[in-house]
């Protein structure tokens, strides 16, 4: 008789047990009983439960990490037929929302068989972290479970969640190669005429009819030799001859983003533009020859900042690049501040910018992962030149 197929979402199970075991290694090390997870991310990250209904914040939803043995949920019901089809086999629901009690005397219950009386519950609590559930519930919870304490579970889950397999390289990998197709199919819907927001409808679609899952993150500017930010909503206002256009994306396949963006030139380049440009473009090089794990995230901001200068750019402030995965924007972040050691398999942004005058700045980023010799591009290399659309 056939084996019965293997249940699981995304990646195989093994890479979902792969991934229990270091976090449990990790909580081993911290004295932690139990880690807590209620974030898309982290739900998604140990158990494959992929879905775009966590737009709705109506329901809370947890997923339960033991110090031996497999993860356990705690869901709405909703939810249980999608988790019933990951690899995960402890499920337990109650049926959301609840105005009285949305699952916490549920997930108390849960925890207390788990966690015993002076057992330590760590919940992330640091930055880049959030609880995914009303304040008041998780009093309600603490005070349900007073015999035990709870700690901040964030070092646990970021040292685990930084360093990536080969599976979650192959999948940014893909989200990239999907984007990459899309900024190919920029010249054909962006030129004069063409308002921003028009360009950025199209490139949305573009970047759908390429193969990604959704398209979380979308940004940009454009403006005469450069734009004033990259975070602002496309404007009505149509591309003009001198216009530096500038796209940027996150789009997501099987739960991995991509983040990277590309610049154009509408008509010929302006000479201080190029010239920030070629600085970007070297800045950017450097890094890639140079990175090695072991530096620290500032050395890595440092390492940029500095070639910008040699080329007689102003680097602008703030972070120069970040962690990527199974969100947009993860840790460490390359600025001066961050201590962070870089390690083999994480999957990182260089995202060197420049303010080339007030109001005119050039952002320029690529992905890489971090291997043993050095950076292993993610995205197809920008050019070295600012590609013009006639």
């Amino acid at each position: 008789m056939a084996e019965p197929a293997e249940r699981s979402l995304i990646f195989p199970r093994a890479e979902y047990q792969r991934r229990t075991h270091a976090l449990q290694a990790k909580m081993a090390v911290a004295g932690q009983d139990l880690l807590l997870l209620t974030t898309p991310a982290d739900v998604f990250y140990t158990t494959g439960f992929l879905t775009r209904f966590w737009e709705s914040p109506a329901r809370p939803w947890y997923n339960l990490i033991p110090a031996k043995g497999d993860p356990i949920a705690v869901i709405p019901a909703i939810g249980a037929d999608l988790m019933g089809r990951t690899w995960i086999d402890q499920i337990h629901t109650w049926p959301a929302p609840d105005p009285h009690d949305d699952g916490v005397g549920l997930l108390a219950s849960v925890i207390a068989d788990q966690v015993p009386e002076g057992g330590r519950i760590a919940v992330p609590m640091g930055l880049e972290t959030q609880l995914r559930a009303p304040l008041a519930d998780f009093e309600t919870l603490k005070s349900h479970l007073s015999g035990r304490r709870f700690v901040d579970g964030t070092d646990t889950l970021h040292r685990v969640r930084e360093v990536k397999s080969e599976a979650e390289v192959a999948a940014v990998r893909e989200s990239c190669a999907i984007a990459g197709r899309a900024f190919d199919r920029v010249a054909t819907f962006a030129h004069t005429g063409v308002s921003v927001a028009e360009v950025f409808r199209s490139f949305q679609m573009a970047l759908l009819q390429e193969g990604a899952d959704w398209v979380s993150y979308v940004a940009g500017g454009a403006g005469q030799g450069g734009y004033g930010d990259v975070i602002s909503p496309a404007a009505e206002k149509p591309l003009e001859r001198g216009d530096v256009l500038m796209l940027d994306t996150g789009a997501v396949r099987n739960g991995y983003f991509c983040d990277f963006d590309r610049n154009y030139s509408i008509g010929p380049v302006a000479a201080d533009t190029a010239r920030v440009q070629e600085a970007l473009w070297l800045a950017t090089e450097r890094a890639l020859q140079d990175m090695r794990p072991g530096m620290r995230a500032c050395d890595v901001h440092h390492m940029l900042t500095e070639t910008l200068q040699s080329h007689v750019a102003t680097p602008l402030g703030g972070r120069l690049g970040h962690g990527l995965g199974v969100t947009l924007t993860e840790w460490p972040s390359f600025t001066a501040l961050d201590q962070t050691v870089l390690v083999e398999g994480m999957v990182l942004t260089l995202e060197p910018g420049v303010e080339i005058a007030p109001g005119r700045t050039l952002v320029h980023e690529e992905n890489i992962v971090l291997r043993a010799d050095g950076p292993e591009l993610l995205t197809p290399r920008a050019p070295q030149d600012l590609p013009e659309l006639m």
